[in-house]
């Protein structure tokens, strides 16, 4: 089945509602999407109920995913889950230590703006670029620096400020990827680790993350080459994980305007891996 597990909305750092992700899916004909938001699951509920109002239930798939943003030795490290139980507590409590995290880093950081660059920004002007009970991050506190004033451009803003050797910058203290495969895990769910080529580390850490319930790897992704696509797709076979794939997609390509929501080729093969996956956990 064609599809693409990595896709983002605006309840984190895309920019489609879950409504306009749902109608661009069918419009370019994927079969299986997964929502993907960076540490929080509101948008399934809204894009499922938008599909079945279109009536087209049976014309697409979506399956309820997250990405979470964890720490690592100095390294960023995200976890995609997908199929984990929403209401499992543990779960539930890893979602709600992220989302505190981001708010606490987002008030230091507009803090130390006005402080010591004297850009004033307010903690609602970064509130409002998101859905309501969305996750605020990095790419709304650039925006908000740019509507400020602050810079001409959000890419300024990035370089100026939001980077660890910023005197304005405060890095989040999230989880570790050990806890949040651990508890997707532990929900049920499948936890994979997301486009590895950003890690120099990738092979060893996928190697300790699968002693706390590691099984995918993310070797479909629109940053990796096709020898990359191959080197963790033969990887993931030799660890016995499966390997998983989409688009990232966050928003149309601003260059030319394409939508690249499913443009990312994914093998019909992964889907079916995944679902043999999720049959394996339950029986365990």
């Amino acid at each position: 089945m064609k599809s693409d597990l990595h896709i983002h909305t605006y309840y984190s750092d895309g920019v489609f509602s879950p409504e306009k992700i749902v109608d661009t899916a069918l419009d370019v004909g994927l079969e299986v999407i997964a929502l993907t938001d960076h540490d929080n699951v509101l948008s399934y509920g809204v894009a499922k109920n938008h599909l079945k109002q279109l009536g087209k239930e049976n014309k697409l798939e979506i399956i309820q995913g997250v990405e979470i943003n964890t720490l690592y030795k100095n390294y960023e490290v995200h976890i995609l889950g997908y199929f984990f139980n929403p209401e499992n507590s543990d779960f539930k409590k890893l979602l709600k230590i992220q989302q505190e995290a981001r708010v606490k880093q987002t008030e230091e950081i507009i803090s130390l703006l006005s402080k010591k660059e004297g850009i004033k920004i307010k903690f609602e002007d970064i509130v409002k670029q998101v859905a309501e009970g969305g996750s605020i991050g990095r790419p709304h506190i650039a925006k908000a620096i740019t509507t400020a004033g602050g810079t001409t451009s959000v890419i300024e803003a990035y370089a100026k400020y939001i980077h660890d050797d910023s005197p304005v910058y405060v890095p989040r203290k999230t989880v570790t990827p050990q806890d949040a495969v651990e508890i997707i895990y532990d929900a049920g769910g499948i936890p994979v680790i997301a486009h590895p080529h950003d890690l120099d580390i990738a092979e060893s850490l996928i190697k300790e993350l699968m002693n706390y319930g590691l099984r995918g790897i993310e070797a479909y992704h629109r940053k990796h080459s096709p020898a990359c696509v191959e080197y963790f797709s033969s990887m993931a076979e030799d660890l016995g994980l499966v390997v998983t794939g989409g688009s990232d997609f966050h928003a149309p390509n601003i260059v030319n305007g394409q939508i690249i929501l499913g443009k990312n080729f994914v093998p019909e093969w992964v889907y079916e891996k995944l679902i043999k996956e999720k049959k394996l956990i339950d029986m365990a």
